[in-house]
């Protein structure tokens, strides 16, 4: 089937939103709790497996995407995140069990997430390469925008006597299901004329031959460190704005649909801003922005400004979403366009391991020293932005890096 590059598009935003739905987790954690009478820690852990599955999966992922095409990727991973969450209906309704759920939502549903996300990634910079940066920052802004359009379903759902947490999976995974699997159809690779694919594989390393640069562990280190401070901040805004900063719950609740709004402008927009003022700049930019809006948290300490509080959150989420529009260009523009699907892979999981060490880092810190280590960990990958060069493909045995 020839392609139509709008309809990749169209197919890619739909898919995203559906897979940036997985953030909405925490709405589940207490009416869970409720029904089953299970430990709310026990419940947040799923979502953390279902993190770590979603970013170990992009490596198979992107095997399959470089074999098989983005179709094929995109229907396997549809497939495993609409069955993943219809089983877990299906366990919650039938034999609730803990265990099952880690298995259902956290590894099956998660795996999906991994295999469907990567797609639009590696796909829409083949069809809209003059605008490689902005078309990332729609594709990762669309996922982003997956809690925000979903939260208010999963709340009529759950609102809904008749339905409750149990069966709201079951309406979610059928929704899943034919959402994703209508849009995965929609993809597919453009054509590339020979010459154009010859000069193309000039500048495409293989995982093997990424993975032997020394700017492959710069970046992995990069985007490691780039996540904390946006992970942490997303898991406890609420907490920092009633027990660090002073807020009424009222007034610090409001930080979570801020977070989720400047989190999608914080991706469209670097994405864009890489076309006109280049990649470095712009993950430099976000880094010293994460670094000045932790800063402004710290001295809110105490003072019950709001301002200050929403300000704060509101840079440390534009700096957190921004980098996840930046790398994947970044990625393809160190290591090829053609091979980003697979190259991918092995920088997301910096991410996945970003995001179990943030429960790690809230049960053995108190606020202020969470958002020194933030700040700290901010400049190292500033530095590590400033630093890193782009490396050139080795003419013999050995990688060169520039």
């Amino acid at each position: 089937m020839k392609g139509n590059k709008y309809l990749v598009l169209i197919g890619a935003i739909i898919l995203q939103i559906c897979l940036g739905s997985v953030y909405t987790w925490s709405l589940f954690n207490g009416p869970l709790a409720e029904v089953h009478g299970w430990d709310v820690s026990g419940i947040v852990l799923t979502f953390s497996i279902a993190i770590l599955s979603f970013a170990l999966s992009t490596l198979m992922a992107g095997k399959i995407l470089k074999k098989d095409g983005p179709r094929k990727t995109a229907t396997i991973g549809a497939l495993l995140y609409g069955t993943g969450v219809l089983l877990t209906g299906l366990v919650l309704t039938s034999f609730p069990s803990l265990p099952l759920i880690y298995l259902t939502y956290g590894v099956i549903a998660g795996t999906g997430v991994g295999f469907a996300y990567v797609c639009p990634l590696a796909t829409l910079v083949k069809w809209f390469p003059e605008i490689k940066g902005t078309i990332t920052g729609i594709g990762v802004g669309a996922f982003g925008l997956g809690s925000v359009i979903f939260k208010p379903i999963i709340k009529m759902f759950l609102d809904n006597p008749s339905i409750g947490a149990n069966k709201t999976f079951l309406y979610l995974g059928v929704i899943y299901l034919v959402l994703c699997t209508a849009a995965a159809q929609l993809f597919s690779n453009p054509e590339v004329k020979a010459n154009a694919s010859a000069k193309a594989s000039d500048d495409e390393f293989t995982v093997k031959e990424m993975t032997s640069t020394t700017t492959f562990y710069m970046m992995w280190a990069m985007f490691f460190v780039g996540c904390i401070p946006g992970l942490l901040a997303i898991g406890l805004a609420v907490g920092i704005g009633t027990e660090f900063v002073s807020l009424t719950p009222a007034v610090a609740s409001n930080a979570v649909v801020l977070i989720a709004i400047f989190n999608t402008l914080g991706r469209m927009g670097s994405g864009a801003a890489t076309d006109k003022l280049g990649l470095r700049k712009v993950v430099t930019g976000l880094f010293a922005i994460t670094i000045v809006a932790v800063g402004i948290l710290l001295v809110a300490k105490g003072s019950g400004s709001s301002i200050m509080f929403f300000a704060a959150l509101g840079g440390i989420a534009v700096g957190f979403g921004g980098l996840l529009a930046v790398v994947p260009t970044l990625v393809g523009d160190f290591y090829g366009v053609n091979s980003l699907g697979s190259n991918y892979g092995p920088i997301f999981i910096a991410y996945g391991i970003a995001a179990l060490m943030g429960p790690i880092l809230k049960k053995s810190l108190v606020y202020d020293q969470m958002f020194y280590v933030s700040i700290g960990v901010a400049i190292l990958g500033l530095v590590l932005s400033i630093v890193m060069k782009k490396p050139k493909k080795a003419t013999s045995a050995s990688t060169q890096v520039a």
